[in-house]
C-alpha cells in the first residue's frame, strides 16, 4: 500500500459536530443540523435544550434520521474500503505475496484475514493460479486446520470455505480431505461449513454446499454429514424457490450426495423434503434443467422409502408435477421422472397417486413420451404404467357421449 493510501480525507460533513466522527446513524434536530444518533441523545439526556453548534433553543427535541447522508456515508466508507483492501484497482498479488500470505497464516500473524483475502483474490483470478495453490503440500491442510476452529467467526470462516471452494476441483486426494474434515482433531469442520450457511453470503453458502458434496465420496462420509441434523435442515432451507438459482443447485446437489444411505433417506423424508420438492416443482419461476433434474432425482430417491411415497401420494399437484416435467427438461429429468410414478402407480399399485396421474391427463403424456426419442428403460416403465391405466381410460371413453365422426388411423 502506498503512502498516499493511508492519507483519507473525511468530508466535514459526514463528521458528527459534537464527537468529530464519521456519524454511523446521522440524525437532524428541527434546526437543521445532523448529528450522530448516540451523540446528540447523549447531549439531550444530559438536560440541554440547545443546538449545540448554534445553542438555538429547541422548540422540539425530537430528530429525523437523515437517509441521504447516511447512503453518502455508506457509499464513501465502501469506497475507501475497498481503496485499502485491493490497492492497485484489482491487482492480482504476485505468487511470492501470496507464498508471504500463506506463511503468515500458518504462522498466526497478526493480519490473517487480509491474508486470506489475498489468497483468495489470486486464487479467484485464474485457473493456473488455483492449479498452483492446490499443488502446495500444506495449503489444503492449513484451510481445513482453520475451518476446524469455528471461533474465529463468520466473516473469517467464509473466506477459508472460498479459498476451499476454489481449489476444490484441483484437489487429487479427495479421500485425505475428507478424513481431515469429518475426522480432523477437533471434528468442527462441519460446525464452521453450518455457520456459513446460516449467516454467510450467498457466494460464501454456494462454496459450503461445494465442500460438503465434495467430500461425501463415500457412506461413512455420507452418514457423518447427515448425522449433523441441523446441517441437512439448512440446506433444505436454502433450496427454496425464492433462493438465488446457483444456490438452490448447490444445496440440491450436496443433498443429493448424502441421500444413499437409506438412513439418510428417512431423514431427509422426515426433516421435510418432500415439501421443499413440491415447492420448487410448482414453483412459477423458471428453473435451470439442472436444477429440476436434482429435484426429480430427490424425489425418486424419497420415493425408495415407505414414507416418502406415503408423503408423495398425499400431495396430487406434486405427483401432477413430476408428471408435467417428464417431457419438458432433458432425458435424464425424465428418467427421474418416470421411476418415480413408475414406483407409485405400478410397482407399489398406490391409488392416490393413479388418481392424480389420471387427473393429470398422465395416459396422453405416457403416450407421447413412448413415441419420443426415450431410453428402452424409459419405454419399458411406460408400458407397464399404461397397462395400470387402461381400464381407466377405457371407463372414460365409455362415457365420451359424441356426435362427432372420428377418423380412426387404423
Amino acid at each position: 500500500m502506498v503512502k498516499d493510501d493511508l492519507c483519507i480525507t473525511v468530508p466535514t460533513y459526514f463528521r458528527c459536530p459534537i464527537s468529530l466522527d464519521i456519524m454511523k446513524s446521522p440524525v437532524s434536530l428541527c434546526t437543521g443540523v445532523t448529528y450522530d444518533r448516540s451523540s446528540i441523545q447523549r447531549w439531550l439526556d444530559d438536560g440541554h435544550n440547545t443546538c449545540p453548534a448554534t445553542m438555538q433553543v429547541l422548540q422540539t427535541k425530537d430528530f429525523v434520521p437523515n437517509r441521504t447522508l447516511q447512503s453518502l456515508i455508506q457509499i464513501w466508507t465502501d469506497s475507501v474500503r475497498q481503496r485499502i483492501e485491493l490497492p492497485g484497482s484489482n491487482s492480482v498479488p504476485p505468487r511470492d505475496h501470496v507464498l508471504q500470505a500463506i506463511a503468515d497464516l500458518d504462522s498466526n500473524g497478526s493480519d490473517r484475514f487480509g491474508s486470506l483475502k489475498k489468497v483468495v483474490h489470486f486464487a479467484q483470478d485464474s485457473e493456473p493460479n488455483r492449479v498452483f495453490l492446490a499443488k502446495i503440500d500444506h495449503f489444503v491442510p492449513l484451510l481445513v486446520r482453520l475451518l476446524d476452529n469455528v471461533d474465529d467467526g463468520v466473516e473469517f470462516l467464509e473466506q477459508v470455505v472460498k479459498a476451499l471452494g476454489l481449489v476444490l476441483d484441483k484437489i487429487e486426494d479427495r479421500e485425505g480431505l475428507k478424513n481431515r474434515m469429518l475426522k480432523g482433531e477437533k471434528q468442527r469442520c462441519l460446525d464452521s461449513l453450518l455457520l456459513v450457511l446460516q449467516r454467510g453470503s450467498s457466494d460464501s453458502r454456494i462454496a459450503s454446499a461445494r465442500v460438503l458434496k465434495f467430500i461425501a465420496v463415500d457412506v461413512e462420509a455420507q452418514l457423518l454429514i447427515a448425522e449433523k441434523e441441523d446441517l441437512v435442515t439448512e440446506l433444505l432451507n436454502l433450496a427454496t424457490p425464492e433462493k438465488d438459482s446457483a444456490l438452490i443447485e448447490s444445496c440440491l446437489a450436496s443433498l443429493v450426495a448424502i441421500s444413499g444411505p437409506k438412513r439418510n433417506k428417512l431423514k431427509l423424508v422426515n426433516l421435510g423434503v418432500i415439501k421443499m420438492l413440491s415447492k420448487l416443482l410448482l414453483s412459477e419461476s423458471n428453473m435451470s434443467a439442472a436444477v429440476v433434474e436434482k429435484v426429480l432425482r430427490l424425489v425418486e430417491t424419497a420415493a425408495s422409502t415407505m414414507e416418502g411415497r406415503k408423503e408423495i401420494c398425499e400431495d396430487a399437484a406434486c405427483v401432477a408435477a413430476i408428471l408435467n416435467k417428464v417431457l419438458k427438461v432433458s432425458s435424464m429429468a425424465t428418467e427421474h421422472g418416470v421411476t418415480t410414478l413408475w414406483s407409485l402407480c405400478f410397482l407399489f399399485r398406490d391409488c392416490k397417486a393413479q388418481e392424480a396421474v389420471t387427473q393429470a391427463n398422465g395416459l396422453t403424456k405416457i403416450l407421447l413420451l413412448m413415441q419420443s426419442n426415450c431410453s428402452p428403460h424409459v419405454r419399458q416403465m411406460c408400458t407397464d404404467l399404461l397397462k395400470i391405466f387402461r381400464v381407466n381410460s377405457k371407463s372414460c371413453l365409455s362415457s365420451y357421449d359424441t356426435k362427432t365422426t372420428h377418423i380412426m388411423p387404423f
